[in-house]
């Protein structure tokens, strides 16, 4: 079967809002700071997203829960002859191998979605940080470069006032923003976090985290994340602030 091209925001959100911790950037990027970049294919009630925003090959995300992985993979086998030659894909786990045969694309790690499932507990951790703001934009480039080379960071993401900071001695150590923020969808992921490698080990990372979630949960109702299955470190952190497992999927590239 060959998916139909969507267009309609209302009928996005009605299909993903059936989890939305599972489909928290998709329905983020349905605000007008994405929705530019984005192209949407609907086969059934699977969705997947094409996003041309970040400057370089598009990136496809397809989601499903594990019961619904065999509609995920007709949708995927659909789009066969619409995807560019080079993308990136996050796709749930169960569906990759139909990029790697049909792509030949090349698995850059199993990650996990997490969602805040358990607010008391967020609320129990001590938490520290302050707002950032464009002025601040040298600083958190230089913490990016010292601490998370290669992440992907788009400087509007300050604009968003979602972006926090910790300083030590005058220097900014430490830093947790989001990927999307979206008060119209009550819905934010957070990305971008890192602490500088002089400091850590002292909780700072931890506390930024859960100075960002409060001010989050002002103006959202579901909070969630990606990260790397095998980083135990931060999937630790992330737990003992309240988030739970939702969703398993592999990134890919395809064309590099």
């Amino acid at each position: 079967m060959i998916p139909t091209a969507v267009h309609d925001r209302a009928e996005l959100a009605d299909l993903l809002r059936r989890d939305p911790a599972l489909h928290a950037y998709e329905l983020g990027d349905l605000d007008d700071f994405f929705w530019p970049w984005t192209g949407w294919y609907r086969l059934g009630d699977s969705i997947a997203l094409v996003y041309h925003g970040a400057g370089g090959p598009p990136t496809v995300l397809a989601f499903e829960q594990p019961e619904a992985v065999g509609a995920l993979r007709e949708l995927l086998a659909g789009l066969t002859g619409l995807l560019p030659r080079r993308f990136y894909a996050h796709v749930t786990e169960g569906a990759e191998d139909l990029l790697v045969t049909g792509f030949g694309a090349e698995s850059r790690g199993l990650h996990l979605k997490m969602a805040l499932t358990d607010r008391a507990r967020l609320l129990r951790q001590d938490s520290r940080g302050e707002l950032l703001t464009r002025a601040d934009l040298p600083e958190l480039l230089a913490l990016y470069e010292a601490a998370y080379p290669g992440n992907w960071f788009d400087p509007r993401m300050l604009d968003t006032g979602q972006y926090v900071g910790v300083r030590d001695k005058g220097e900014l150590v430490a830093v947790a923003g989001v990927h999307v923020w979206s008060p119209t969808q009550r819905i934010a992921a957070l990305g971008n976090i890192t602490t500088h490698p002089r400091v850590r080990g002292r909780g700072i990372g931890k506390a930024v985290v859960a100075e960002l979630c409060r001010r989050l949960l002002d103006t959202v109702d579901e909070v969630a994340l990606n990260v790397r299955a095998d980083n135990e470190s931060a999937v630790a952190l992330y737990t003992s602030l309240g988030f739970a497992t939702v969703g398993r999927y592999y990134e890919l590239s395809v064309g590099d």
